[in-house]
C-alpha cells in the first residue's frame, strides 16, 4: 500500500478531481460539435449535462456517502475512477443521443464516489483552521477541469476529433484509478478504526435529524443549490458564445479555457485561504464571506454580455471564473464544520444531491427547453437573454440565504454538538 503524506494525498485527489470535471464538462465543451455531428437539440444537450448524468450521480452519491462512513475510502474512489473512465472512452463511439446518454448514466455512478469520500478523508487529515484551504485546493478541480476541458476542445479536437478526446481522457483516468486502489486510507477522527456498522436507513434518519436541527446547514445548502441552477444554465456557454457572440468554437475554447485555469485557480486559492483567515481573525462565518464576495462581484455579473470588443466583456468572463473558484472551499468547509464526524460523508453526498439534482439538472434542462423555444420563435440573442435571467434570480435570492446561514451558524453548531456528543 502507498502511504501518502497529507500534502501528497491532497495533490493526488485534486488531480483526480480535475479529471472528474474535465469529463463532466466534455458535453458542454463539445456541444457545438455534438449538435452538428449527432443532430442534438438544446433540450437534449440539457438532458445530457443534467438529469441523464446527474440523477444517477446524486442518487448513487448518497449511497456512496454511507459507504464512505463505513468502509475503505481510497478503494471506493479508485473503483469509481475506473468505472467513469471506462464509460468515458465508450462515449466516443456514440452515434446519436441515446448511445451518448447510456454511458453517461454509468459515468454518473462512477463520479459520485470521489467528492463525499475525499471530503471525509480531508476532514480527518486536516484541522478545522486548515480545512477551508484543503477543500479550496481540492476544488481547484472545478475551474481547472472546466478550463482544461475547454482547452482540449480548442487545441486537441482539431487534431484527433471529439471522439478521440473521449478515448484519450478515458485511458488517462483508468491509469489513475488503478493507482488509487493502492493508496492507504487515513485513520478516522473521533471514531474507532472499525466504525459501527449502520444501515442505510439509520444513517438517513440521522441525516434528517441533523437537517432538522440546523437552519444554517439548510440555508447553506439552499444557497448553493440556487447557485448551481445558474451553473446548469452555464452548460450552454459555448453554444452562447458561438450563436450569440459569433465565436469560432475552437477559438473560444482556447481563450476561455486559459481564463478558467488562471482565474479559477486564483479564486479557489483565495476562497479557501481568505475564508480561513476571516474565520480565524474575525470569527466571520464562511457564508458571510461568500455574501460579501457576491455583493462585491455583483456589478461585474452582467458585463460579460456586452459586445466582445469591450474590455468589460473580458473582465466579466474573468470575474465569472474567479467567483466559481471561490465558492466550493468555503461551502464544503461549512458543512464539514457543522456536522458530526460519523456522517460527514453522508451530509456531503446529500449536499451534492441538492447542488446537482435540484441545481444543475434543473437549470440545464429548463435552459435547454427555453432555448429551443426561443430559437424557434426567432428571438434575438436568445441565449444571452436567458443567461441574464438565470443570473438575476441568484443575485436577488442568494445574498439573504448566505446572511441567515451565517447568523445561525454558531448556535446551530453548538446544538448539533450537544445532540451528537
Amino acid at each position: 500500500m502507498i502511504n501518502l503524506s497529507n500534502k501528497s494525498f491532497l495533490i493526488f485527489v485534486t488531480l483526480l478531481n480535475v479529471i472528474n470535471f474535465v469529463d463532466r464538462q466534455f458535453i458542454s465543451s463539445f456541444a457545438p460539435f455534438l449538435k452538428s455531428d449527432l443532430g442534438l437539440s438544446d433540450t437534449e444537450i440539457g438532458l445530457l449535462t443534467g438529469i441523464v448524468f446527474i440523477f444517477f450521480y446524486t442518487v448513487a452519491g448518497l449511497f456512496v456517502g454511507t459507504l464512505a462512513d463505513r468502509y475503505n475510502r481510497t478503494k471506493i474512489i479508485g473503483v469509481g475512477v475506473i468505472l467513469w473512465s471506462a464509460f468515458t472512452a465508450i462515449s466516443g463511439f456514440a452515434k446519436n443521443f441515446f448511445s451518448l446518454a447510456a454511458p453517461r448514466l454509468f459515468i454518473g455512478v462512477g463520479e459520485s464516489t470521489i467528492t463525499p469520500t475525499t471530503m471525509s478523508i480531508l476532514s480527518d487529515r486536516y484541522e478545522q483552521k486548515r480545512l477551508g484551504f484543503a477543500a479550496g485546493f481540492y476544488y481547484l478541480g472545478v475551474p481547472v477541469g472546466v478550463g482544461i476541458s475547454l482547452l482540449i476542445a480548442g487545441y486537441v479536437e482539431p487534431i484527433i476529433g471529439w471522439r478521440g478526446c473521449f478515448y484519450l481522457l478515458g485511458v488517462i483516468g483508468l491509469l489513475l484509478g488503478f493507482l488509487m486502489l493502492y493508496v492507504k486510507d487515513s485513520p478516522r477522527k473521533n471514531i474507532s478504526s472499525k466504525p459501527e456498522s449502520k444501515s442505510f436507513f439509520k444513517i438517513i434518519t440521522i441525516l434528517h435529524r441533523t437537517l432538522s436541527n440546523s437552519k444554517s446547514l439548510v440555508l447553506t445548502i439552499m444557497a448553493g443549490t440556487l447557485y448551481h441552477v445558474v451553473l446548469g444554465a452555464a452548460q450552454f456557454e459555448v453554444i452562447w458564445a458561438v450563436a450569440d457572440k459569433g465565436f469560432n468554437p475552437n477559438y473560444f475554447g482556447q481563450i476561455n479555457g486559459w481564463i478558467f485555469v488562471v482565474f479559477g485557480v486564483l479564486g479557489s486559492l483565495f476562497g479557501g485561504i481568505a475564508s480561513d483567515w476571516a474565520l480565524k481573525k474575525y470569527s466571520l462565518p464562511r457564508t458571510w464571506f461568500l455574501l460579501i464576495l457576491t455583493l462585491l462581484l455583483m456589478p461585474l455579473a452582467f458585463t460579460r454580455y456586452l459586445e466582445i470588443d469591450s474590455i468589460l466583456f473580458w473582465i466579466g468572463i474573468c470575474s465569472s471564473a474567479f467567483s466559481l473558484g471561490c465558492f466550493y472551499g468555503p461551502i464544503f468547509a461549512v458543512i464539514q464544520e457543522l456536522v458530526p464526524s460519523t456522517i460527514k460523508g453522508t451530509i456531503v453526498a446529500f449536499n451534492l444531491l441538492c447542488l446537482n439534482l435540484l441545481g444543475i439538472a434543473f437549470g440545464s434542462i429548463m435552459f435547454g427547453i427555453m432555448a429551443d423555444y426561443a430559437v424557434n420563435q426567432g428571438y434575438e440573442d436568445p441565449y444571452t437573454s436567458l443567461l441574464v435571467g438565470f443570473s438575476s434570480i441568484y443575485l436577488v435570492l442568494g445574498p439573504p440565504l448566505y446572511y441567515f446561514a451565517g447568523k445561525y451558524y454558531q448556535s446551530d453548531k453548538k446544538k448539533l454538538n450537544e445532540i451528537f456528543d
